[in-house]
Parts: structure tokens; sequence; C-alpha cells
């Protein structure tokens, strides 16, 4: 690989060296920036650095993206340090895999005496081709997570319902008659649902208004009222069907000839076949006598319809949050059974967080610290830079070590400040 193209592979090193030099000072920007913000007490809205801790903050269905994630990133980074060094004429001992508790890693072997003789410029384009790397895995994941609907537009469609991917067991929606893995949830009593913000705006809006109501003739609630004669308007207004049906609900309603609202138990699922209404005037059909029967609950319960695939709408009756916390959903709804239902939330999810890892593995790396990429990218531009003009070795070994000490204490700051704001 390294004898692949020759001039491209040194422009392309050589951007990464330009790269390093950006990279190094926005990030020794920032997190100069975090600290004196944290020491002045003004709010950072959000932190650049963040640990990843298994069950404190990284869910363990997450688990498995994050170590993969980490080891893709860890073997492209040392990938590049190795292609670039035998591009360089240096000699590369041995490279593999590693485990630290619970995080692996990678890591390439490179000939000191080697690294020595070439000069800082080739030096610089073998130690920021790992960074460099990370910081093209970013730009790759980015670029597939803009262009996944179309990518996808073959197997799935979009913007037509969500899918649901998963279903929580013993929940309310659970069972042979509740909502089934694979199928697209289109609607939530006439809030249309074309993608999980408008599932989640539906929810939120469920909870804030009233439970739609549904146009009936009053003749009609007359003859399906199953509601005990011998009960008091008192007794109704609590619950009309006096808890001995599991088919029946109490709804509420007015007629004109009575300003107080009358109560019916009526059957949920015959009745919430009828047209949706909000309002009264909502029902009007000349020559008939219609009203917009209401279920009658509490400010909490809400009776949603929804709408899910070819079957008939599900009634789910309790608070909205239990129906968004009981299915995992999906903006992608396949087009054939055979088509794997989790495929676009794996790429979403793995995009995701090699955007997130690699790039915080850059501004890690390239941070002038003891141990890390930054501290030999440091003494390459150093030397680069410094050596005509400041031909004395001591003075420059000098400048070199303040920023060394610097960066390693930035970086210490930043770490502890992370677990402070993660675990306070």
């Amino acid at each position: 690989m390294a004898q692949w193209k020759p001039y491209f592979l040194k422009m392309w090193f050589t951007c990464g060296v330009l790269f390093g030099l950006v990279a190094m000072l926005l990030s020794m920007f920032l997190l100069t920036l975090l600290v004196v913000n944290t020491v002045r007490r003004q709010p950072v809205e959000q932190q650049v650095l963040t640990p990843v801790m298994p069950g404190v903050n990284l869910p363990a269905s997450q688990v498995s993206y994050y170590l993969l994630t980490l080891l893709v990133c860890g073997i492209i980074h040392e990938m590049g340090h190795a292609i670039a060094a035998i591009r360089e004429q240096v000699r590369v001992n041995g490279f593999g895999l590693f485990l630290l508790i619970l995080y692996p890693g990678a890591y390439v072997d490179l000939s000191t005496e080697h690294l020595q003789v070439v000069s800082p410029l080739r030096q610089l384009r073998i130690y920021c081709a790992g960074v460099w790397h990370n910081f093209i895995i970013v730009i790759v994941a980015w670029a597939v997570l803009l262009g996944l609907p179309l990518m996808l537009l073959p197997f799935y469609s979009a913007g037509s319902g969500v899918a649901i991917t998963e279903v929580s067991q013993n929940s309310a929606v659970s069972g042979p008659r509740g909502l089934s893995i694979g199928e697209p949830i289109t609607s939530i009593s006439g809030c249309r649902v074309t993608s999980i913000a408008d599932w989640n705006a539906c929810i939120m809006a469920s909870m804030k208004e009233e439970s739609m109501g549904h146009c009936l003739a009053v003749d009609k609630v007359k003859e399906l009222d199953t509601s005990p004669k011998n009960l008091s308007e008192a007794k109704k207004m609590i619950d009309c069907c006096n808890s001995t049906s599991s088919t029946h609900l109490c709804f509420k309603y007015h007629i004109k000839t009575s300003p107080s609202n009358k109560y019916a138990c009526l059957p949920a699922r015959m009745t919430t076949d009828r047209p949706m209404c909000r309002y009264q005037s909502d029902c009007y059909i000349p020559k008939l006598d219609m009203v917009c029967v209401y279920p009658a609950l509490d400010n909490e319960t809400k009776l949603l319809q929804v709408f899910h695939g070819r079957k008939p709408p599900l009634l789910f009756l309790g608070h909205p949050l239990d129906l968004h916390y009981s299915v995992i959903l999906s903006n992608y709804v396949p087009k054939s059974s055979i088509i794997p239902l989790n495929l676009p939330y794996v790429v979403e999810t793995f995009s995701k967080y090699l955007i997130s890892l690699s790039g915080a593995l850059v501004i890690l790396n390239v941070v002038p610290c003891y141990a890390l990429d930054g501290q030999w990218i440091c003494h390459g531009f150093i030397e680069l830079s410094l050596r005509t003009v400041i031909p004395d070795k001591d003075i420059r070994g000098l400048i070199y070590s303040v920023i060394i000490l610097y960066g390693t204490g930035l970086l210490m700051i930043n770490v502890i400040l992370a677990m402070w704001m993660l675990f306070s």
C-alpha cells in the first residue's frame, strides 16, 4: 500500500501535516477555553471531552457499537502511521492489537533509529498520519449519514410512516392484539406520523390536549349506552360503566337542551371508528341530531388511536409517555419482508459513533502531551519551523518542554473536569 501512487501518497500525507498543525492549535484553544470558562463560572453548553462509561452514560445495548468503533478507529489510525513510515523509508518493527481493561486499541512499532535520521517534514508526515486518518473517518461517516436516505431509497421508504423495530415486553402495547415489530405507524389520533420527530411531536401534543372525540347521532348514543340504570349522575361522572366491562368506555357529551354533560357507556371500538371531532360543530349534519362524544377520563389518561399497518387501529388507554417508551422506531420502512429492519439504525448509529469517537481521538491525540501523538507532532513542528531561526538546540528543547508541560497539564485538567461533570 505504501508503494501505491507515490506522488499521491506524498501529497496525501503532506495534507495531513497541514491538518495536524491546524488541529493542534484548535484543540489547544478549545481545551483552554473550557478551563477558562469553568474558572470564570460561565456556563458551558457542550462538553468538549466527555468520558464514556459503560453503565453510566453508555447504555448496555450500545457497548458493541462503542467497542467496534474504537477498534476500527484504532486500526485505521495506526495503519496511517505504518503506511506513511514505509513510504518515508522508516522500518516498521511490528504492529498489533491490545485490550486495556475493556477498551480495545491498536499500536505500531517504528524504528527509532530510522525516525531520527529523516527530516522533520518527513517525520511530521508519519506523526500526523494517524489523526489525519481519524479526521477522514469523520468526513466519510458524516457523508454516509447525510446520504443515507438516498442510499436506502431502493430498499426502504421514508416520509410515509415509521417502522416499529422493538416492542417492550409486558407493556400495554405488546401481545397478539398489540403492536408488532416491522409494522409501520402512520398516525396517532389524527396526528400524521411521517418520521420519529413527528411521532415525538404527536405524543407531546396528546399530553397537552384533550382526547379527540367522535361523532355519533344522539339516538345511536342512547341505543349503545350500557351504563347501569340505577347509577346516579354523580357516580356516572366518575365511571358510567361502573368498571364492569373491558370493551366499553365512559364517554361524555352534551345536547342543546341541557348545558350539563351527559354520560354514556359505549363500546370503545365501535365509537372510535366514527369520524373524529374536536368541537360539536365538527359533527354537523343537516336534519340529524349529532353530538361529539369525548372519553370521560382524568387529566393524565388519554385514549389514543394508533394506526399501524393494515390492521384496525390500536386503542391505547393510559399516559402517552407509556406508549412512547414502549416502542423503538425507525424512519425507514422496509419495502419487502426480506429486507433487514434494523440495517438503517445500525448504519446510522455506527456512523454517529465514528463521528463522535474518531473526532474525539483527533482532539486528544494532537494535544502536545506526553505519550500522545501530539508530543512528537509538536517536536516535529518546532524543528521544522525554528531550526533556522533558533540554531541553539537547547533553547528549542526548552520551548518544546514548556509546550509539552502546558499541554499535559491542560489535558489532565480537562479530564478531571469532564469526570466531575459526569458524576456531579
